[in-house]
């Protein structure tokens, strides 16, 4: 006697599981130039390793006692690898019910879902797949009854934020809980033109507000990238997307308890690029190209920017320095000439967060002349902002490296030294520093001064040129008042020396480094 019939019978379900919603609902999800569930699964992990777990979930028919039709779950997950790393991964099905959540005790994803717990159980990074709209007012129908938002909360969501590396990737129409999970992400990505991302979706915006605009336009990459920094990326299409997922993982460990995976380096350290030695413009407010700069020093082609289009005066990137992990943060003097507004400051906040979570330690390229100022920076909380920079910064536990182009003043430039480590700080000739810039503190210490002079912009002048004698980075370091002033060529081998020295420090931290992990 066999079990070949029950055999055959889950060999059945499973047909129906790997149907979807069906060749119609695929062949519409085909037309919006979106893969399907399994398809992007399939195209995201190493051919083979994909581990499905749940495959029978769903609902099921019947007619005599024999089974008739499952409809599957809307949601796929299970174990898998990228580049030979264990992950959890799972997503909506939008060929079911649009990726609606399904009605079981323990949902299949989302919040307090098993791949969660997958994740969190086993230490491995978790991939969101993103398509779906959350839950429904027809599931008070189903119940009799209405529950509390948060049903099943986002409890796990908010731990895994310490644990391990959390990717969301919005590959359709995300509202509600998918879209609330997208943003409980370490790193998040959506499609440019077929993904879209919002609290509430066009009926909704229309019914409450009476509103009437399309999803693009509500939640689009122009919106959700560039504009509100809502997700970090955006990309050309699904397998770009994969591309970056990939990419990203692999400056990270697999969590808190690991360092972030060293790779061997063919880029010699004593690389020394004679462009960096004209690179900075010997006119003092003339802009140059940061991103060139700092790809010049870090190892070739290793450059992984996060939110390049969004707070655009500071440049966040992941990069490799003989082979080891480092977090880029530099001044981009070509949007408001470096000066740090609401925008940046969100973005170095949480890109901070992250590298001290992951123990990726931070590298400064510094060229700051401070806060934003005036009237729309101070109503849109810059200073308030600016500052929670500076409090995380204090609070960051990771190796901290400070390399000054050329402006570093006020308390953005505060923001950019390890005061509580061991608060090297390197600098170029063309560096200087201060409380102020000298334009703007020389009239507002000097005002009476220059009020009562015969020709008060003659002695502004004057004034200038005489405190710039004291300018010259040379005399603080004569001073020891900054560790030293380097040949730019040099920059490469003395960053790589001091990235390579604290390794053993860098080992010594690996676990939890706050409670909630990096905040959303």
């Amino acid at each position: 006697m066999s079990w070949k019939s029950e055999a055959d019978e889950l060999k059945h379900r499973h047909d129906y599981a790997e149907a979807l919603g069906g060749e119609a609902a695929i062949a519409r999800h085909h037309a919006q130039n979106r893969l399907t569930v399994r398809e992007r699964i399939g195209g995201l992990l190493d051919a083979g390793s994909f581990q499905e777990v749940g495959k029978l979930t769903g609902s099921a028919s019947y007619k005599d006692g024999k089974l008739e039709n499952v409809t599957p779950a809307p949601y796929v997950m299970g174990l898998g690898m990228i580049d030979g790393r264990q992950v959890a991964i799972g997503g909506e099905d939008f060929t079911v019910r649009g990726g609606t959540s399904w009605g079981g005790t323990r949902r299949k994803g989302g919040q307090g879902g098993f791949v969660e717990d997958l994740a969190h159980e086993y230490r491995i990074p978790l991939i969101n797949l993103i398509d779906g709209a959350g839950g429904s007012v027809t599931s008070a129908q189903k119940r009799g009854y209405t529950v509390f938002p948060g049903i099943h909360g986002f409890e796990r969501s908010v731990e895994l934020l310490g644990e391990v590396p959390v990717i969301s990737a919005v590959l359709g129409t995300a509202a509600g809980g998918p879209a609330g999970r997208a943003i409980l992400s370490h790193w998040s990505v959506m499609v440019k033109g077929s993904s879209q991302i919002f609290a509430a979706g066009p009926p909704v915006v229309e019914r409450s507000l009476g509103e009437k605009v399309d999803k693009e336009v509500l939640g689009g990459a122009h919106i959700a990238v560039d504009l509100a920094g809502t997700v970090d990326n955006v990309v050309a299409n699904e397998m770009d997307c994969f591309a970056a997922i990939k990419k990203f993982l692999s400056y990270l460990p697999q969590n808190v308890w690991q360092l972030p995976p060293a790779l061997p380096c063919a880029d010699p350290v004593d690389r020394r690029d004679e462009s960096l030695l004209s690179i900075v413009p010997r006119e003092r407010r003339q802009a140059y190209n940061m991103k060139k700069l700092v790809a010049t020093i870090v190892d070739r082609d290793s450059m992984f920017e996060i939110q390049p289009s969004f707070g655009r005066s500071v440049i966040t990137s992941l990069a490799r320095m003989d082979g080891k992990v480092v977090g880029i943060i530099a001044n981009n003097p070509m949007v408001y000439g470096g000066a740090m507004d609401v925008k940046a400051a969100r973005k170095q906040t949480h890109f901070m967060e992250m590298c001290d979570t992951f123990h990726i330690p931070l590298i400064f390229f510094v060229d700051v002349p401070g806060f934003m100022v005036g009237t729309q920076a101070e109503a849109a909380a810059t200073l308030r902002e600016g500052m929670r920079t500076v409090y995380v910064g204090l609070q960051l536990t990771v190796p901290m490296l400070t390399v000054v182009i050329r402006k570093c003043y006020g308390m953005a430039g505060m923001g950019t030294t390890d005061k509580n480590g061991l608060d090297l700080k390197i600098a170029w000739p063309s560096a200087e520093w201060g409380s102020l810039p000298v334009e703007g503190g020389v009239a507002a210490a000097y005002r009476r001064e220059i009020n009562a002079a015969p020709d008060p912009a003659v002695r502004v002048q004057e004034i200038e040129a005489e405190l710039r004698k004291f300018a010259s980075p040379v005399l603080t370091a004569e001073a020891f008042a900054v560790e030293d002033v380097i040949d730019p060529r040099d920059t490469r081998t003395y960053l790589c020396r001091f990235i390579n020295a604290m390794q053993g420090k860098l080992a010594t931290t690996v676990g939890p480094k706050r409670k909630s992990g990096v905040r959303p």
